[in-house]
């Protein structure tokens, strides 16, 4: 469904989005980067507000967060669309892609929340929920003021500016927060973004809600332990509590580098727990 999109000015016969720190300037008749927001006649808009391709009541630790109401389940949604073009991502049919889709409005998708037996709430999770932002928004805000207790779960690549991000958070309990690597290039060769609003993410993040964060390891591409205990050091900190996924990355998509060693992986584990509390492996 179209709809009206937030976070953006008017430039002359152009639009700027501030939604993302891509900044995109777009022409009448043009999408964002994400592939969601277009321009028409001076507006811009959203084309996935209410549009559903994923939908399954999963446990919360496929999110994966281990710290967060653990042994619960939780309604997980997605749409299609996102502000990277990860090489090896693993939802690449909705991510990269326009599949087909179904619109749910709010109020039923909170009605669902609510009666569904065994669930604690909503997770927005299979492709990147930041440029699902006016959907996201409005489920979270209407499910916080019809029962406060439900909780509201991103699953997100952090790259989201700071203006939106901030008035997301107070209707946020948890969130995911992937960082791929720590190098501004395997940023923007691997995965088309920066790594520094991703940094800013996490530490915004983390003064209001729980946060986990999950780093995949691409052999190589990232598959140093300098990198890994980079991560560590930063999360370190930040709080040494914060939980750090380290998971092992397989072939998929546009990537075809062999599977990453299980030594290695354990060898990242070793170098984490160094400077964090909670560390685990996953994919492995």
């Amino acid at each position: 469904m179209k709809e009206s999109a937030k976070f953006y000015e008017k430039l002359d016969n152009k639009v700027h989005c501030f939604l993302c720190p891509h900044n995109c300037v777009i022409e009448d008749g043009h999408f964002g980067k994400c592939r969601v927001r277009t321009h028409e006649k001076g507006e811009l808009y959203t084309i996935n507000y209410g549009e559903i391709t994923s939908m399954s009541l999963d446990p919360i630790e496929k999110k994966p967060l281990h710290y967060f109401k653990p042994s619960t389940n939780i309604l997980s949604v997605g749409s299609f669309g996102c502000n990277f073009t990860c090489s090896f991502c693993q939802n690449h049919t909705i991510s990269q892609h326009t599949p087909a889709s179904e619109f749910v409005p709010k109020e039923k998708l909170v009605e669902m929340i609510l009666s569904l037996k065994d669930n604690i709430g909503i997770a927005f999770t299979y492709n990147e929920p930041s440029i699902w932002y006016e959907y996201v928004y409005d489920c979270a805000k209407l499910l916080k003021e019809t029962q406060d207790k439900k909780s509201v779960v991103l699953v997100t690549n952090g790259f989201i500016s700071e203006e939106p991000l901030k008035e997301l958070l107070p209707y946020v309990d948890a969130m995911n927060i992937d960082l791929k690597g720590f190098k501004n290039e395997y940023y923007k060769d691997i995965c088309g973004g920066r790594l520094s609003p991703v940094l800013e993410t996490i530490k915004t993040s983390a003064k209001t809600c729980h946060v986990e964060v999950t780093t995949l390891i691409v052999s190589g591409e990232n598959d140093s332990l300098e990198e890994v205990k980079a991560i560590a050091e930063f999360l370190m900190n930040i709080d040494k509590d914060i939980p750090l996924h380290i998971s092992r990355y397989f072939p998929n998509y546009k990537l075809s580098n062999p599977p990453t060693s299980v030594d290695f992986m354990l060898r990242a584990e070793e170098t984490a727990k160094k400077y964090l509390n909670r560390v685990s492996l996953g994919n492995v």
